[in-house]
């Protein structure tokens, strides 16, 4: 079975912009506890609010995505 706990890496990203979950949140007009949920995995954005989430962050939005091949541990 799939192991999904690292499907985004918004957690990552925000570490390394040097920014808050709170900060992310106020920029997108969401309740902070959305997301805490999409840095711990336990809920992912939509496609839509992941694009809003790469320009609040000012990075591609494939910077803040990891997919896992079926194919061994590669990854992109």
């Amino acid at each position: 079975m799939e192991d999904n706990k690292d499907l985004n890496r918004i957690k990552v990203m925000l570490a390394e912009k040097k920014r808050t979950n709170k900060w992310l949140a106020e920029q997108l007009g969401v309740n902070p506890a959305t997301v805490s949920k999409w840095c711990t995995n336990s809920s992912q954005p939509s496609l839509d609010m992941l694009g809003k989430i790469a320009e609040a962050l000012n990075v591609d939005y494939t910077e803040l995505v990891r997919i896992k091949r079926n194919n061994g541990d590669k990854e992109e």
